[in-house]
């Protein structure tokens, strides 16, 4: 049961960032420009309209996807709970790798929002 518990919390990490973060960024990017903390995109870094554009979209997306994959991580789990670890394990493995793909897949719906609001050198069309 403590490794099924483990998991539940380990499973549950990226949809609450995913939901944590899109709500802040969807209010407030990060203040500047930085290398460290953000979306930082080589477009997103153009100037301070792309910067927050991108946090704003981005925190959208992330958000709403996070909301969607926080019950569709408990559910799987539900189905083995107390089931021997290597089931348990390999059931929270496929869930995190399924929740990555919208967390990184992210990247390709804002770089597109970018390109279309605003041209290469970053000035809104």
């Amino acid at each position: 049961m403590g490794f099924w518990i483990f998991m539940l919390f380990m499973d549950l990490l990226i949809p609450l960032t995913m939901v944590g973060l899109g709500k802040r960024f969807m209010k407030k990017s990060p203040k500047n420009i930085n290398p460290l903390f953000g979306y930082r995109t080589t477009m997103s870094m153009k100037n301070n309209d792309t910067w927050e554009f991108a946090h704003r979209y981005c925190g959208k997306l992330w958000f709403r996807c996070g909301l969607i994959l926080l019950p569709l991580s408990i559910v799987p789990l539900i189905f083995v709970f107390n089931k021997g670890a290597d089931i348990i394990g390999t059931v929270g493995d496929i869930v995190c790798a399924v929740q990555l793909v919208p967390l990184i897949g992210s990247i390709f719906p804002t770089e597109a929002a970018l390109k279309k609001t605003f041209d290469k050198n970053g000035n809104r069309r």
